[in-house]
């Protein structure tokens, strides 16, 4: 007899939705691949145990639920700020990178100034698409905390993206 989680679709969960877990994780954790990538594999050891309980009402649901606060969890605990490399990156030439993943990375960066908590709101709320009740159930808040979450996030990434198109001078 065979294992219940590669009989009942974990294996195939996992495959059909590495991907876009991988970038809800990188945009819950500011853009830093290396600690998504540790979030999604922390929240997918989580559901292999659980997913016997889960398989048949929303996996996806759950792995968000735990990455989102799993992300909380991490910016609080440790300092993710500057860390020193052996050469300075080279800045790529004008016109190699496309207008959209320019403002994707922009976004991104704007992204990772917020606060942990409006960060996932905006990101489970928008990114995601989830009705505000799923985003608090995923935040472990009420929903009013959930939806102010969210609408202090957008209103402060309004203001950094705002701020970074002005001039300097």
């Amino acid at each position: 007899m065979g294992d219940s989680r590669t009989e009942g679709g974990f294996d195939e969960f996992m495959a059909a939705r590495w991907s876009a877990l991988f970038h809800l994780a990188r945009l819950l954790t500011g853009g830093d691949r290396h600690r998504a990538e540790d979030l999604l594999q922390e929240a997918l050891v989580k559901l292999w145990f659980a997913w016997p309980r889960v398989a048949d009402q929303a996996p996806e649901a759950y792995v968000r639920k735990v990455l989102a606060r799993a992300a909380a969890r991490s910016a609080r605990r440790r300092w993710w700020g500057e860390r020193p490399v052996e050469q300075v990156p080279e800045l790529p030439a004008v016109g190699d990178v496309s207008v959209a993943v320019a403002e994707r990375s922009r976004l991104e960066a704007a992204l990772s100034l917020l606060p942990p908590a409006q960060r996932a709101a905006v990101v489970l709320r928008y990114y995601q698409d989830l009705p505000e009740a799923q985003v608090a159930e995923a935040l472990g808040c009420p929903l009013g905390t959930a939806r102010s979450h969210a609408t202090r996030g957008v209103a402060r990434l309004r203001r950094i993206l705002s701020d970074a198109n002005e001039p300097v001078g």
